[in-house]
């Protein structure tokens, strides 16, 4: 019987085969993946916010993009990924909560997302696939025997991306 590791909001886990690493209740969040197909290790991440420059310090770099994934990256690397075989999904980022006057600060799911894939790009990590957006919650999960990441909501059902 394969593991089941649970990632909490602002945090992250690694694993290789044959667990499943798994996180609940993505809203404006996003779900980072990593994986080497490879070696069968990888990694998700459920970050809260875009950039740990921008907000009051705290001793979580796991809530921020900009902190979290290379901090992932080191550990997944550690478990036996090859840097040129990673390759990463994402999934989560929606606009939880409608505002009549929305500023760009407000838009923390679509700001999310915009500095996940910034950040897969300065690290050379490929983005293979994304479900992001919307007005719904997800939760997410990554099955480390075949990289197959999956995307549950309530009313939208599920997918694999």
């Amino acid at each position: 019987m394969a593991d089941l590791i649970r990632v909490g909001m602002a945090d992250y886990k690694v694993g290789q085969a044959p667990s499943t690493i798994i996180s609940y209740g993505l809203g404006s969040c996003i779900g980072i993946s990593l994986y080497d197909p490879q070696a069968k290790v990888g990694g998700l991440l459920h970050i809260m916010l875009p950039d740990s420059t921008q907000a009051r310090p705290t001793d979580n770099p796991a809530k921020f993009a900009d902190t979290g994934l290379p901090l992932m990256l080191k550990d997944v690397l550690a478990l036996g990924a090859s840097r040129s075989r990673l390759v990463a999904k994402i999934a989560g980022g929606a606009q939880m909560f409608a505002f009549q006057n929305a500023t760009d600060i407000m838009r923390v799911g679509a700001r999310n997302a915009e500095a996940a894939k910034k950040i897969l790009k300065d690290l050379n990590i490929r983005l293979i696939a994304e479900d992001t957006g919307g007005t719904y919650g997800r939760t997410v999960s990554i099955n480390m025997e075949d990289g197959v990441y999956k995307v549950k909501t309530i009313d939208k059902g599920e997918k694999e991306i």
